[in-house]
C-alpha cells in the first residue's frame, strides 16, 4: 500500500475525540524528536536569515556613507575614506581589514534604499499569498528563500555599480521576503495538530526576533572589523544553507515527507481529518469582506502593527535621547529587549498549547486573552514612561515588559485567521501583510512629526496616540473576533438530484 493511501485508511478511521486524545498520548512520548518540530527548526533559521538580510542595510548604511565628503555624484565610491575625519566610523573604517567602499549618498537616497524592501514586499503581498495557498510552500518558498539569500551577496557589488541597480535589487529581495513571510504560517495548516500549532509557529516566528537580537550585536563588530561587506556575505551564506536545508528537509504535506515516521504521520493526519485545508484557486472576496471576524483581525493587525513598528523604529532614539546614554549602550540595551521578545515568543505559544490541551480554555478565550495582555500592558507601560524618566532603571524595566508582553499577540489575534480559514491562509496571510506593512509606512512618520513639534511633550502624545489606536483595535476584536472556521471557508458540495 502507498503511503498516501495508508494515510487515506488512517483518517478514515477516525470516529471521535477519543481516537484523536489516544493518539496525542501515543505521540506525546516522542517530545520534541520528531520531524515536525525539526521542520519548526529549520523555518526558525530561514526566519533568522530573512530577518538579519532585512535589517543588515539599516545596519551598515552609517559605515557605506562618507558623510564627510562634498556632494558629488550618488554612487561615487573610494576604496578609502578620508584620514582626517573625527568621526567615528570613519576611524572605524581605517582599521586593518576594515578598509571598504564608502558612498557619497545624500539622506534622501539612503531613505529610498532603505525603503526600497518595502516596495516589492507591499506590491507582492496578495498575489504571493495566493500563489502559496494554491502551489504550496516547498518549491515556492524554499526558492524565495535562496533568492533573496543569493541576492544579499550581490548587494556590495550592486552599491558599486550604482544607485539604481541596488534599488532594484532589494524591491526583488522584497518580493522574495513576503513570500517567506507567507509560508511560515501556512505550512502549519497541514503540519501542526490542533493542541500544537501554536508552540510550533512560536518556535518558527521567534526567529525574526533572534535574527533582529544578533544583526543588533554582530552587525556593528562586524563592520568595525571586516568590513560592511562581510556583513552582507556572512548573513548571505547562512540564508543560502538554509535554503539547502529547507529543499532537504521541508515538505508541503506529512503524507509526502520521506523521513517521517508511520506513527508520526498518522497521528498528525488524524488530528487534521476533520479541518478542511485543501486549497482552491477560487478565493470567495465578496464573503470575505462582509465577515466581521475576518475584519476583527485586519483591524487587529493595523492596531498592534502601529504599535510594534514604533516600538522597533524608536526605541533606540528614545532610549539615547531621553535617557542620555551613549549610542553602543542603546544598541545593547536594544538588543536586550529583543532577546526577551524571543524568550516570550516562544513560551507564549506553549502556554496557549497548555491551556488547550488540558481544556481550561477555549480558542477563542485564548487568542482574546493573549491579544488583551499583549495590548493593554504595553499600553499601560508605553503611557506611563513620561513619568518615569528620572528613573533609568524604571525607564528600562517599563520598556521591557512593553516588548515581553506584546510578543503575546503572536499567539492571538496575529495567528486568528488560521483558525477561521485554514483553506486560504496564504492568501489572508498576504492580505493581511498589506495592512501591516501600511500601519509600518504611516506610524514611524506620524511619531516624527509630533515628536519634531516638541522632543518633550512629543514622546508622551507619540505614546498616548499609539495606546488610543491600540485600545481602539483591542475593543474591535474583542466584540468581534471568532475561532471557528467560517462558512464561506469551507468547501462548497453541491448535490445534484
Amino acid at each position: 500500500m502507498s503511503i498516501r493511501a495508508e494515510a487515506k485508511a488512517t483518517e478514515g478511521e477516525i470516529s471521535n475525540d477519543g481516537d484523536l486524545n489516544t493518539a496525542q498520548t501515543q505521540i506525546s512520548r516522542k517530545g520534541f524528536c520528531s520531524v515536525r518540530y525539526g521542520m519548526a527548526l529549520i523555518l526558525h533559521l530561514c526566519n533568522f536569515s530573512i530577518l538579519t538580510q532585512q535589517m543588515n542595510l539599516s545596519i551598515t548604511i552609517p559605515a557605506m556613507v562618507n558623510n564627510t565628503a562634498l556632494p558629488s555624484l550618488p554612487n561615487a565610491s573610494t576604496e578609502r575614506p578620508p584620514t582626517g575625519s573625527p568621526s567615528r566610523w570613519n576611524e572605524t573604517r581605517q582599521a586593518p581589514g576594515a578598509a571598504a567602499p564608502v558612498y557619497d549618498w545624500s539622506p534622501e537616497i539612503q531613505g529610498v534604499l532603505l525603503s526600497s524592501l518595502n516596495y516589492g514586499s507591499l506590491l507582492a503581498s496578495v498575489p504571493a499569498g495566493y500563489l502559496v495557498g494554491v502551489f504550496g510552500i516547498r518549491y515556492l518558498v524554499g526558492a524565495a528563500v535562496f533568492i533573496s539569500s543569493a541576492l544579499n551577496l550581490f548587494i556590495p557589488l550592486a552599491a558599486d555599480a550604482g544607485v539604481a541597480l541596488l534599488i532594484v535589487l532589494r524591491t526583488v529581495q522584497g518580493i522574495a521576503q513576503v513570500m517567506t513571510s507567507i509560508g511560515h504560517y501556512s505550512i502549519w495548516v497541514k503540519w501542526a495538530p490542533p493542541l500544537e500549532r501554536n508552540q510550533l509557529i512560536g518556535i518558527t516566528i521567534s526567529g525574526l526576533s533572534l535574527g533582529a537580537l544578533i544583526i543588533f550585536l554582530a552587525g556593528g563588530v562586524l563592520c568595525q572589523t571586516l568590513g560592511w561587506p562581510y556583513v552582507f556575505y556572512i548573513f548571505g551564506g547562512i540564508g543560502c544553507a538554509c535554503s539547502g536545508l529547507w529543499f532537504l528537509l521541508i515538505y508541503d504535506d506529512p503524507v509526502e515527507h520521506p523521513f517521517i515516521s508511520t506513527h508520526e504521520r498518522n497521528y498528525i493526519v488524524q488530528s487534521l481529518a476533520q479541518q478542511d485545508c485543501v486549497p482552491e484557486w477560487s478565493v470567495p472576496i465578496k464573503a470575505m469582506m462582509k465577515s466581521l471576524p475576518l475584519w476583527a483581525i485586519i483591524v487587529s493587525h493595523f492596531s498592534e502593527y502601529w504599535f510594534f513598528y514604533i516600538l522597533m523604529g524608536y526605541t533606540p532614539t528614545y532610549i539615547s535621547s531621553v535617557l542620555q546614554v551613549s549610542l553602543s549602550e542603546s544598541g545593547f540595551l536594544s538588543a536586550l529587549m529583543l532577546g526577551v521578545t524571543f524568550v516570550c515568543t516562544f513560551l507564549g505559544g506553549l502556554l496557549a498549547d497548555f491551556l488547550l490541551s488540558r481544556k481550561l480554555l477555549r480558542l477563542i478565550v485564548i487568542r482574546k486573552l493573549f491579544t488583551a495582555v499583549g495590548v493593554l500592558l504595553p499600553t499601560v507601560f508605553s503611557v506611563s514612561l513620561s513619568w518615569v524618566t528620572s528613573s533609568f532603571s524604571t525607564t528600562i524595566a517599563f520598556l521591557v515588559l512593553c516588548f515581553a508582553a506584546g510578543s503575546f499577540c503572536q499567539t492571538g489575534a496575529l495567528l486568528n485567521f488560521l483558525d477561521i480559514a485554514p483553506r486560504y491562509s496564504g492568501f489572508l496571510k498576504g492580505f493581511l501583510l498589506v495592512f501591516s506593512q501600511i500601519s509600518g509606512a504611516i506610524s514611524p512618520t506620524v511619531a516624527g512629526v509630533v515628536i519634531s513639534q516638541d522632543s518633550e511633550v512629543g514622546w508622551r502624545n507619540v505614546f498616548l496616540l499609539s495606546a488610543a489606536i491600540n485600545v481602539s483595535g483591542l475593543i474591535f476584536y474583542l466584540i468581534f473576533a471568532q475561532a471557528k472556521v467560517q462558512d464561506w471557508a469551507k468547501k462548497q458540495t453541491v448535490t445534484h438530484l
